[in-house]
C-alpha cells in the first residue's frame, strides 16, 4: 500500500499570476509531487525550464487543490487566464 503525501517543512512557494510566465525555485531532491491552490485563474507547465503559455493546463481559482507528480529539480510556470491576476501557491510533497 502506498504511503500517503506528506509536506516538506519550508518549500513553500507564492507566484504571482501576471501577463508574463513566472517560475517557482527547482524543487528539492526528495520533492515527488506538489500540491498547488490558485487565487486567479491561470495555466501551468512543469519542467526543468517551464515557460506557462496560455494554451498550458488551466487551474481556475475555484478549483480544489491539485496534486500533480513532478521530479527532483522541476520546476513549476504560471500565467495569467485573459485578465485574471492573484497569487499561486506551491507546496513541494514527498512519501
Amino acid at each position: 500500500m502506498d504511503r500517503p503525501f506528506r509536506l516538506i517543512p519550508g518549500t513553500g512557494q507564492i507566484l504571482a499570476i501576471g501577463a508574463t510566465s513566472v517560475a517557482s525555485t527547482a524543487f528539492g531532491s526528495q520533492t515527488y509531487a506538489i500540491m498547488v491552490a490558485a487565487l486567479g485563474n491561470c495555466h501551468i507547465a512543469t519542467g526543468t525550464a517551464p515557460v506557462a503559455v496560455a494554451t498550458d493546463y488551466l487551474v481556475k481559482s475555484s478549483d480544489q487543490p491539485l496534486i500533480l507528480a513532478v521530479s527532483p529539480g522541476d520546476k513549476i510556470a504560471v500565467i495569467q487566464d485573459a485578465s485574471a491576476t492573484g497569487n499561486f501557491s506551491v507546496v513541494e510533497l514527498t512519501h
